[in-house]
């Protein structure tokens, strides 16, 4: 192996008797480099849409949710609490009373999502949103934007809001009428709207915990769910493991369960995995491109090597040894454009990274001004592998060739 990398950078090198070879064969690595560093650019970029798209989630939503196995309440006692506090990597662990409700207006009736938060959560979301003032206050609610221009709503406007269950106890009121006065139905007022993320916009209705339960009826000590978040500074998969492990050891693994937010919001992440790999498909062809052109070029320098190559025999060398040289030399092609083009994306990413200098086209439109960066070590691998492996493969070819060049010429040929 010594020998056939020693004699593969010779033929790299050193001087060839057709200039288009070294043309050629700087068109590959050119190629390489600008394939594995535009690829790496672009899913660093969809990464940092992702990453973007998940940081919006958790203004409302956490990384992971312990939910009821069964039903849609669980009880949540303050020594659950406490013992999910506990584990390793958790930060917090707060109630949540979540459910469709209808809100009611003079000229609109619209089906709702009401998310009922402690007070400790509501905090956490003013820092987040960088807020001072509270979104609402224990009995009134915060709107989401989009919903509030479809039903007409502004702050300070009067709504009801009501649980679809009592639509069936009032039925069940026309024969019993004890039920009646348990269908009082809920006022109260718009204290303010929220922008956070498209789906809590359109859909999504906020409240205090206590003021949530009293609209889905829900009773004393019923939740449904508690948000666990990580400790900052903490990988969240981190404090997710965790909770799956003391889960499947805990006596509550028959009712309880535990929900990631790629698993609530399954579809959303699936298209963008999707978006991200279908680019990485499509852009791996200029790698492929270049690695082919690479085969020219390889072809071309075993024609150029005839006569080394007979000498190389003369002293014994075997096809195997043939092949290793032009495979090595593919090889080393590989390597350098592979490891050329990610030190380029690497530099590319960290400047958009810190200084944000490519910006969105429409500033208005988003709530950044400059395309997001997340750069992944998995991506780096990943593309750097195929494209390693791709310039080893179109080897075989030449390299093959090579071999039958040097055992096919006579003797008279090769030293004319």
């Amino acid at each position: 192996m010594k020998t056939g990398l020693w004699i593969a950078k010779r033929f790299s090198f050193a001087r060839k008797r057709f200039r288009v070879i070294n043309i050629i064969s700087a068109i590959s690595l050119a190629g390489i480099v600008i394939g594995v560093s535009t690829l790496l650019v672009v899913m660093s970029v969809l990464n940092g849409f992702q990453k973007l798209a998940r940081d919006l989630f958790i203004t409302i939503d956490s990384p992971a949710q312990l939910l009821p196995l069964e039903g849609r309440t669980m009880q949540v006692s303050s020594n659950l609490l406490q013992s999910l506090r506990a584990l390793e990597g958790v930060g917090s662990a707060e109630p949540f009373a979540e459910g469709e409700a209808i809100m009611a207006t003079r000229e609109k009736s619209e089906l709702v999502v009401v998310k009922g938060i402690t007070e400790t959560a509501h905090r956490r979301l003013m820092r987040q949103t960088h807020t001072t003032r509270p979104f609402f206050t224990p009995e009134t609610i915060a709107v989401g934007e989009l919903l509030a221009y479809r039903t007409n709503l502004s702050p300070f406007r009067a709504v009801k809001i009501f649980s679809p269950e009592l639509i069936s106890l009032g039925l069940e009121s026309l024969s019993e009428p004890y039920l009646i006065p348990m269908l009082g139905i809920t006022e109260t007022s718009v204290s303010s709207l929220f922008s956070l993320q498209k789906v809590f916009d359109d859909r999504y209705v906020l409240t205090s915990s206590l003021f949530a339960r009293k609209i889905l009826l829900m009773g004393r000590g019923e939740y449904s769910g508690i948000d666990i978040r990580g400790k900052e500074g903490i990988a969240g998969d981190t404090s997710t493991e965790n909770l799956k492990e003391w889960l499947a050891r805990s006596p509550l693994k028959t009712s309880l369960r535990v929900r990631t937010l790629e698993e609530k919001y399954s579809n959303i992440f699936a298209v963008m995995q999707l978006e991200k790999w279908v680019s990485f498909s499509v852009l791996m062809l200029i790698i492929l491109v270049a690695a082919l052109s690479l085969t020219g070029a390889l072809a071309m320098t075993a024609i150029d090597k005839q006569r080394e190559l007979f000498y190389l025999r003369c002293l014994g060398m075997e096809k195997p040894q043939f092949m290793a040289i032009f495979i090595i030399q593919g090889g080393m092609t590989g390597i350098a454009g592979t490891a050329a083009g990610t030190f380029i994306a690497w530099c590319v990413c960290k400047v958009q990274e810190l200084y944000g200098l490519v910006e969105l086209p429409s500033k208005s439109a988003f709530i950044i001004t400059a395309y997001p960066v997340n750069m992944q070590a998995g991506d780096f691998i990943a593309v750097g592998i195929t494209a390693i492996l791709l310039c080893f493969l179109v080897s075989l070819y030449p390299a093959r060739k090579a071999a039958l060049i040097a055992r096919s010429r006579s003797l008279d040929l090769k030293t004319n």
